[in-house]
């Protein structure tokens, strides 16, 4: 499958020449006002990533890089089939490096066995089908982690997965398609070893990815999805905030000028979930002035574990920084609420984190319905941060009949058409 492992001086890790991500990024401008399909800018990358490294990068994917938004790779590589190919194969051919059959398993051997050899790789799917490979995953980072009890043993290049066509945006596949509980597999093994990613834009999704690519000995979580989104950070902020793994937005919140702490803290996890947040954060600051509101988000989920339990756990005074020490925090997640629990069991207060997340409640709908179906819509938000805030609001019944009412109006609308309300599809951040 491609050069000799131990050509470099027996080191096992062969160098991978990774190109400058920033010549990728996306243009942002104002935050959260234009669309972009983030993990095409990652296509464009591994495309020239392939041309850079010729024999010692390779992705697998499972019959789904186009529908991924990856396809660039083929301007540069066809997909590997040793049979004759016909006249209406589509970029196939014997010599491509495009390892791609509908087998996540395959998929997952393929690519634990080429960077054995000390070759690198990506392994891209919808995330509702990683599961399948949850057993190889796991045995894979039991490997690494007693690996690095032998000295003897050389360091070979991370497994890096990328998850997208995720569970909040399978509008046409459904309940099948809906389902995060990838991360719960990785969320359970060793630090030494684990990393879970959640980057909200294309920016931070090139920030991470470069990362990823050039680490060693660690399984490697992305997850991202591929449809349109709103792109929230320029490419130094999104730089500035993958190094930090979380970090406080002031644009979005309300404390400027407020002079005092929040009422309370909005945080957030996964692009659905930073979308929404986002728009509460909004409805808020238009609805209820009065509310001071911080907003903040996480890209590197294993930032909210502890140091004790994780390298990457946030010590205490950062943790403390970025939610305060005693203030509500509504936290919107991309995965299974139970899984922020087990990532905050450790911190002095837990219980003050309150999380809303995927709860199994799927079907063929709108985009914004799979968010209203499992309570983590921009106005569940919106509720829960004036029923936690520190400061009671007068008219705290009425902003909440009013955000029922909204639910209300979308319920309706959706049943009758089929999609979302026009309002729900333009909004963007009104700055």
């Amino acid at each position: 499958m491609g050069a000799n492992p131990h050509a470099n001086g027996g080191a096992l890790a062969i160098p991978l020449d990774v190109p400058a991500f920033a010549s990728y990024a996306v243009e942002v401008g104002t935050p959260g006002t234009r669309h972009h399909e983030s993990t095409r800018a990652l296509g464009e990358l591994l495309r020239d990533l392939y041309t850079r490294n010729p024999t010692t990068f390779r992705l697998m994917c499972p019959d789904e890089t186009q529908s991924n938004r990856l396809g660039a790779v083929f301007e540069v590589s066809d997909r590997c089939f040793q049979e004759p190919a016909i006249a209406i194969d589509d970029h196939v051919s014997t010599e491509g490096r495009v390892m791609e059959v509908l087998s996540e398993h395959n998929c997952q051997g393929w690519l634990e066995g080429y960077v054995l050899t000390g070759r690198h790789g990506l392994f891209a799917t919808y995330e509702a089908f990683a599961l399948i490979v949850a057993s190889m995953a796991t045995q894979h980072s039991k490997w690494l982690e007693m690996s690095q009890a032998l000295p003897w043993r050389a360091a070979i290049p991370s497994l890096n997965y990328l998850l997208t066509s995720t569970c909040w945006r399978n509008d046409h596949n459904g309940f099948s398609h809906q389902g995060p509980g990838f991360m719960d597999t990785l969320l359970s093994k060793k630090g030494t070893v684990a990393r879970i990613y959640l980057p909200p834009d294309a920016n931070c999704l090139l920030s991470v990815a470069d990362h990823c690519l050039r680490s060693k000995g660690y399984v490697n979580l992305m997850i991202i999805d591929k449809q349109p989104q709103l792109q929230w950070l320029a490419l130094a902020d999104a730089r500035a905030h993958c190094a930090r793994g979380a970090s406080i937005w002031a644009w979005a919140g309300t404390e400027a000028g407020a002079g005092a702490e929040p009422d309370v803290v909005l945080a957030c996890a996964g692009d659905a979930a930073t979308l929404e947040t986002l728009a509460a954060a909004a409805w808020l600051r238009a609805h209820a002035p009065a509310l001071v509101v911080r907003v903040v988000n996480v890209v590197d989920l294993m930032r909210l574990f502890s140091p004790r339990e994780h390298p990457h756990g946030m010590p205490e005074a950062g943790f403390v920084e970025l939610f305060t020490r005693d203030v509500d925090v509504c936290f919107s997640f991309h995965g299974y609420p139970g899984a922020i629990h087990q990532l905050l069991h450790a911190r002095p207060d837990p219980a003050r984190f309150h999380v809303r997340g995927y709860k199994e409640e799927g079907t063929t709908t709108t985009p914004f319905d799979m968010v209203v179906l499992n309570e983590t819509s921009r106005f569940d938000i919106a509720m829960d941060a004036i029923r936690r805030a520190r400061r009671p609001l007068a008219d705290a019944a009425e902003l909440t009949a009013r955000c029922r009412q909204a639910l209300a109006e979308h319920r309706a609308h959706v049943a009758k058409h089929f999609e979302d309300l026009p309002e729900i599809r333009a909004w963007t951040w009104p700055g």
